[in-house]
């Protein structure tokens, strides 16, 4: 999406793949040990087995490696519950450009001795330091899990139905996604996945985790019969079954596939104020016109994060001239930030400036200096170009 990892001139290429070992796991602190190379899914799945589970989950599970999810701070689908990596990160080892090995790798809740060092590579895209293992938090497997797929007649209603979900079910509460009838088009059209609801402008899913099935359904039912009868929601399914369940996330992890196929897709990472966050997708309609296949709007609407999609059926420059600045500097008039949850890489680095003062940029430009002088750690990533 950025290119944080794809070489683009005389880049040395480093693969992890080979270090995918589990070096420990304590199931009375839930700590998780392991090689930056081990795969995010095989680490659900081991810790599945012992009734944990991982504290991020992403639609890339099947093949990205937790060092890098770690190094470019990866947000993903559990967000709303369990937070960013900065909190789940207890400890790492990273080998820094002069080949030190920095070894952080902790398995303390609390080490307050001096720098948190490790908070520095965690986002870093691989600037810094080479990340070689991690030590991660684990959450208990829930033993009750509901997944509910809405139906919503506008953005407003999906906005309040969202401040009801938090104030209904609380603590249960795991996910709470959206996306808008151009994704559910798509997912339809070159997926064949069927829409479980009757069609509507927006779509929401909403996921609850908790030890107590009973409690968990009372409340999630509680809350559906306040939506329906408000009008906020117009119609509904429930799945408490593995199979059904995953039905109703693959309509959302899914949209990526379904982009790529409908043609030349621009990629947008954003974090807005919630209230503004699907205004920028009904900007981009009314600017673009015909000259875009498909505007979209998806993403992590309890966390604020929207993955804005313009399709095309090639590349053009022309397109690409009608979208930036102008994603930025709309996103930069509302506070918000260039790059969620993907990073910046090489073809976004130039726009940190919309999302960060220059005191701040000249700051990290100081850091790299100072732990990669010759700048031979990911060159040309991350950091804006120099005039």
């Amino acid at each position: 999406m950025v290119g944080g990892s794809v070489p683009v001139f005389d880049e040395v290429i480093l693969s992890s793949a080979l270090m995918n070992q589990v070096v420990s796991f304590h199931s009375l602190s839930g700590v998780l040990v392991c090689q930056a190379g081990c795969i995010l899914d095989n680490l659900s799945r081991f810790l599945e087995d012992r009734d944990f589970i991982m504290p991020l989950d992403l639609g890339a599970k099947g093949s990205c490696h937790i060092g890098g999810n770690v190094a470019t701070n990866a947000g993903g689908l559990r967000f709303l519950r369990y937070g960013s990596l900065h909190g789940s990160i207890l400890g790492l080892e990273v080998v820094l450009a002069n080949g030190t090995v920095l070894n952080c790798l902790t398995s303390l809740r609390k080490d307050n001795t001096g720098y948190d060092l490790k908070q520095l590579f965690i986002g870093s895209e691989g600037t810094l330091g080479v990340i070689t293992a991690v030590s991660i938090l684990c959450p208990p497997k829930p033993k009750a899990v509901n997944v509910a797929f809405l139906a919503c007649p506008g953005f407003p209603e999906v906005l309040r139905t969202f401040s009801s979900c938090r104030g209904a079910l609380g603590e249960v509460l795991s996910a709470f996604e959206f996306m808008d009838s151009e994704c559910m088009r798509l997912v339809g059209q070159h997926l064949n996945l069927g829409c479980p609801v009757q069609e509507s402008p927006f779509y929401v899913l909403v996921e609850t985790s908790g030890s107590n099935a009973e409690h968990d359904s009372a409340k999630l039912n509680s809350f559906l019969d306040d939506v329906l009868s408000s009008g906020l929601v117009t119609d509904g399914t429930v799945a408490t079954d593995l199979k059904k369940m995953q039905a109703l996330w693959a309509l959302r992890e899914r949209i990526t596939e379904a982009l790529s196929r409908e043609g030349y897709t621009y990629k947008y990472d954003i974090s807005l104020p919630v209230e503004r966050l699907y205004d920028i997708v009904t900007d981009l309609r009314a600017r673009l016109g015909l000259s875009a296949k498909a505007v979209v709007g998806y993403g992590h609407l309890g966390d604020g994060n929207l993955h804005l999609n313009v399709t095309a059926e090639a590349f053009s420059t022309q397109l690409l001239g009608e979208l930036e600045p102008y994603v930025y500097e709309w996103t930069a008039g509302q506070q918000g930030s260039v790059s969620a949850e993907h990073g910046l890489g090489f073809r976004k680095r130039d726009a940190m400036g919309y999302s960060k003062p220059p005191a701040a940029v000249q700051f990290m430009r100081g850091l790299k200096t100072l732990l990669d002088p010759k700048g031979i750690l990911n060159p040309y990533k991350l950091l804006p170009s120099r005039a």
